[in-house]
């Protein structure tokens, strides 16, 4: 069943169809032609030889009778049976005819079709069938020719002849088996041209099949051989050219993909193109952030989540309804964004939608920052200055008596001076940083030890405030060029912050895991967590969660953001999850 599925066997089937219709109706047509050809011939012969006869006899009258009839009998052939009739009483028969098929005159004479011969002096024949005896029950066909004599003095003279139609039979049979065998032996032959002939047709297309299959598979520098320049042949160099063209245009799709890819990849907006049904197609880094802040705030923490924020499809539903832009707002995790949503369009049908995600959070932390600086500033020095200036004023106006008195108030005049060379060289440090100026000193870190030793410095403050302090390190991770002394300052304020933070019976994780571009070090804490509105502010200079502003548990307030641009500074990226009660996760 396969072959004749193929291009091949369809052309040799069809072939050898139309030839074998052709040659069944043509071996007809000869068998009829020859039949009858062969049926008028004998015919014509028995007239012929019956004529002979009649005319031989009427030559040999007056007493030759006898020698007209050995003449006539020399005449005949041992397939022709003769009979001749000189009147009732003489009748003469061929002397190869067996008495017992012999013609006799009453059967002549009953037809009413050979008696014509007597009876209107004209040649007859006719087609009959005999029966000589009791055993031939089917009779045997004759072919009978009956020819009139006139003879002296005789009225009633003929001279039949007759032959049996088994003769012609054989004759016919032995044509047809003769033109069945040529039938046969052009069927063959015709089998075997057709199977040529499609063999020669499908393997230029065989190959053309191989070729599809290759360019089917990005193999567009494939090409058809030309061997023929009939239609195959021009099938051939227009599946070549069309080879050629799918490169060109594979090619310029490439690009185009590869600088849409770039484009997008560059892009300080997040973008995210939507399906007609809501599915994600595509995004880039800033709108990847965008979710996972988002699943952050869901409870979800893989990127593989199909969550999206219901603002978001709530402006897909609109854009995709109204067939129009759609501009809307989403704040959550202390960020902020601004949502532009289009319909995308194919054949004047919308196909989708493309959402615009602009990241408003640091303009609206540079607007809180010029409200907060000069509050913040004036608060961090007025407390420090009002005590200086305070128990200077009492050391002046001679408040302390005692000489131990003089020396606390000293003590604390000093300790303060020494928190605001604290504040200034902090202020400095993170003005030369963000001008900059700050200068690297990198070498090839082992990563196991560095992370130990760093834990094992806070083993005692984890101990005091009875927190869990541990450390993960992913197999496969053993060095990578930082600046220690750097890198060190960013982890002691981080994990003195978490411990600081987390109640009794709480823990802090130190996590360092790989990532496609270098490490990811987290500090995870089971603390109270940061309120959602301070997260976007954690990163910024004087910002404190703490309100109240209270002494001894709280800072400066620019150890983050002197250890943010760090990080900058080693062209990482330093960022923060926290909800309340849940703990916070800093990782950079």
């Amino acid at each position: 069943m396969t072959f004749l599925r193929s291009v091949v066997g369809k052309l040799w089937l069809t072939i050898l169809l139309l030839v074998s219709v052709v040659l069944f109706i043509l071996t007809i047509m000869l068998l009829e032609f020859f039949q009858n050809y062969n049926t008028l011939e004998m015919k014509e012969d028995l007239t012929n030889t019956a004529e002979k006869i009649a005319h031989v006899l009427e030559g040999h009258t007056n007493g030759e009778l006898s020698l007209g009839l050995e003449i006539s009998w020399e005449i005949i052939d041992k397939v022709n049976n003769v009979v001749i009739i000189k009147n009732e009483n003489e009748i003469y028969y061929s002397p190869n005819t067996e008495k017992t098929k012999r013609l006799s005159l009453a059967d002549i004479k009953n037809d009413p079709n050979l008696s014509q011969v007597f009876k209107r002096d004209v040649n007859v024949e006719k087609v009959s069938t005999l029966t000589f005896n009791d055993e031939d029950e089917k009779g045997t066909k004759f072919s009978i020719i009956g020819v009139p004599l006139h003879l002296p003095g005789e009225e009633h003279s003929a001279v039949f002849i007759y032959q049996s139609m088994e003769v012609m039979q054989e004759t016919t049979h032995e044509t047809t088996k003769f033109i069945l065998l040529v039938a046969g032996v052009a069927i063959i032959l015709t089998t075997i041209f057709a199977f040529f002939l499609s063999t020669r047709i499908a393997a230029p297309l065989r190959k053309m099949r191989e070729a599809a299959f290759e360019v089917a598979r990005g193999k567009f520098d494939t090409k058809v051989p030309i061997l023929t320049h009939d239609e195959i042949g021009e099938l051939a160099t227009a599946f070549n050219q069309m080879g050629r063209q799918l490169k060109f245009n594979m090619s310029a799709l490439s690009q185009e993909k590869e600088q849409l890819s770039s484009i997008l990849s560059s892009m300080a907006d997040g973008v995210i193109t939507f399906n007609r049904d809501g599915t994600i197609l595509i995004t880039n880094p800033p709108a990847d952030r965008f979710l996972q802040y988002w699943y952050y705030e869901m409870g979800e923490f893989s990127s593989d989540s199909e969550a999206i924020p219901t603002e978001v499809m709530d402006l897909f539903q609109q854009a995709v309804n109204t067939e129009s832009e759609q501009v809307g707002e989403i704040s959550f995790q202390g960020r902020h964004w601004v949502i532009l949503v289009s319909p995308l369009y194919s054949n004047r049908f919308i196909r989708g939608a493309v959402a615009v995600l602009r990241d408003m959070t640091e303009e609206r932390q540079l607007d809180k920052m010029r409200q907060d600086f000069i509050a913040n500033v004036s608060h961090e020095l007025r407390t420090p200055i009002s005590m200086l200036q305070g128990y200077s004023e009492a050391i002046v106006d001679d408040i302390a008596e005692s000489q131990e008195e003089k020396k606390e108030m000293a003590k604390v005049i000093y300790d303060e001076s020494l928190r605001m060379g604290r504040l200034v060289n902090e202020l400095l440090d993170l003005a030369r940083m963000e001008a900059g100026h700050l200068l690297l000193t990198k070498e090839e870190i082992y990563i196991s030890s560095f992370i130990n030793r760093i834990i094992h410095k806070f083993q005692g403050l984890a101990k005091e405030n009875e927190v869990q302090l541990y450390a993960e390190i992913e197999n496969g991770i053993t060095s990578i060029s930082f600046d220690p002394d750097r890198i060190e300052q960013v982890l002691t304020n981080l994990i003195d912050n978490a411990i600081r933070h987390t109640p009794k019976g709480g823990s802090v994780k130190l996590s360092v895991t790989s990532e496609e571009m270098g490490i990811m070090i987290r500090v995870k804490d089971s603390g109270s967590g940061i309120p959602e509105e301070d997260l976007p502010f954690v990163f910024e200079r004087f910002y404190k969660a703490d309100k109240a502003r209270t002494r001894g548990r709280a800072g400066t307030g620019l150890g983050l953001a002197i250890a943010k641009n760090i990080i900058d500074a080693h062209h990482g990226h330093i960022s923060v999850q926290s909800k309340i009660g849940h703990g916070t996760t800093f990782s950079f």
